[in-house]
């Protein structure tokens, strides 16, 4: 049987299965996921808890062993499995058909990495979905992610402005961890006040003067001189360059991309709306793409590249200054009589 994250709860307080599968790559919700699997497995008798780590094929010894062995202590045991790469091989395919067959009395829990779907048609994973319940985690997509924040901030008792969650969805996008963390944080700041984008903006930054956002929205604004002095304020932090050519490259990217749909035939408003843009961010973006062309674009993309080696040792040149150079670009594209990248 096949669940959803958001249906396991109600399963569990029905029914506790013989066996689990988690599998995905989205950290915080394959843990959550896990970790109800594990309380619900203690109320229902499991008092011992035995964890595998699968790194070789002799690991799946281990399973083989505590099917035919009883525990001392436990009426009931959690077997739980650690499969990292989501691939058992043909060791684990059979142990854990022979565990399945065996009808033990134990419950397995195995939390994977993603399952491609060809080992999603093989033997160990039906005999999974057969005898319990199978659960693939996908990342939460841009569009559900302001849904995602607030339901956790409802099931917190949090209320909060729609420019809120915009905003902190917009700041934390792809870390779901990194979300948790902030909602927990601004209940213990706020209580239950209604949640306003003015709090987000200060809790989420943690008080920092500059953060990696804000110098991107500088750039795209077009004010060379303001994301360079923001640079170097982030630089006096000592925040480090690969945390801020992440943010500059992704956004590099994603005009790129824009700009190559816009060529192909699309509105900027449609590129944007499948391309995810968050509303609040679509003038920015839209203004960057009116101004800069594909030499521009193509030049950006060098220089990300530079500076990411440079930061990391295998290209000449000074992460900061290329970084500079890059947000210049951003702000106001090349000078009509540059022809190619000059690297430090």
């Amino acid at each position: 049987m096949q669940l959803k994250p958001a249906q396991l709860d109600t399963h569990l307080a029905q029914h506790l299965a013989p066996c689990y599968l988690i599998s995905g790559d989205e950290p915080l919700l394959v843990q959550e996921c896990a970790d109800a699997i594990r309380r619900a497995a203690r109320a229902g008798g499991c008092t011992e808890r035995q964890r595998l780590h699968i790194s070789g094929k002799d690991d799946w010894l281990e399973l083989w062993h505590a099917t035919g062995s009883l525990s001392l202590f436990a009426e009931r045991r959690l077997i739980e499995v650690q499969l990292p790469n989501g691939k058992p091989g043909t060791e684990g395919s059979k142990a854990i058909q022979e565990y399945l067959a065996s009808s033990p009395e134990d419950v397995l829990l195995i939390v994977s990495g993603r399952i491609d779907k060809q080992s999603q048609k093989s033997k160990w994973y039906l005999a999974l979905d057969q005898a319990g319940v199978v659960m693939p985690i996908w990342p939460v997509a841009p569009a559900e992610l302001p849904r995602w924040i607030a339901d956790r901030m409802s099931a917190l008792g949090l209320t909060a402005e729609p420019d809120a969650i915009t905003l902190l969805a917009e700041r934390l996008e792809g870390n779901l961890l990194a979300a948790k963390q902030e909602i927990e944080k601004l209940k213990l700041l706020h209580g239950y006040e209604t949640i306003t984008a003015t709090m987000v903006a200060d809790t989420v930054s943690d008080n920092a003067r500059y953060d990696a956002f804000r110098l991107v929205d500088v750039a795209l604004s077009g004010d060379a001189r303001g994301a360079v002095r923001t640079l170097r304020g982030l630089k006096g932090e000592s925040v480090q360059p690969p945390v801020l050519l992440w943010a500059v490259a992704r956004e590099v990217r994603l005009l790129a991309d824009l700009k190559r749909d816009v060529a192909a035939g699309a509105s900027i408003d449609r590129a944007m709306q499948q391309k995810g843009v968050w509303r609040n961010r679509q003038g920015l973006v839209r203004t960057a793409l009116n101004r800069l062309s594909g030499r521009d674009l193509a030049e950006m993309q060098t220089l990300s590249f530079q500076a990411d080696g440079s930061s990391k040792g295998f290209l000449l040149g000074e992460p900061w200054s290329l970084l500079e150079r890059l947000l210049i670009v951003l702000a106001q594209g090349l000078p009509a009589d540059s022809t190619h990248s000059r690297f430090a």
